[in-house]
């Protein structure tokens, strides 16, 4: 049985499916953009903007981005309580992680969706 210990009520069980649900995005994002910019050698802005301007590649890079964050943060939560032992540095290690998550977050949705 897996029981929550100060992951804010959530189980380990669920920050573990979260790390590869983002993982296969990343994943198959990363591929996609890598056989893109192969495919299209001689890419220019018009190609470029037409295909961040689909809505279908405007969500699938905001999954991304939401995994990228979610990823992260699961990431360098797990390896702060594992090595920042002192309360109030890990503390202050997390609070600086979330408030950059946030804020990179916002801002790539403002990219993506020209807000």
């Amino acid at each position: 049985m897996v029981t929550t210990i100060t992951n804010f009520g959530r189980s380990g069980l669920y920050d573990w499916l979260l790390q590869r649900i983002s993982a296969v995005v990343l994943a198959l994002y990363s591929v996609f953009m890598v056989v893109y910019l192969l495919l299209n050698p001689q890419l220019d802005y018009a190609q470029w903007d037409a295909l961040f301007g689909m809505t279908s590649m405007r969500i699938f890079s905001l999954m991304a981005l939401l995994s990228l964050g979610a990823h992260c943060w699961i990431g360098l939560w797990s390896v702060s309580t594992d090595y920042i032992k002192p309360f109030v540095f890990r503390f202050v290690f997390q609070m600086v992680i979330g408030v950059l998550m946030f804020v990179y977050t916002v801002w790539g949705v403002q990219l993506l969706w020209g807000l």
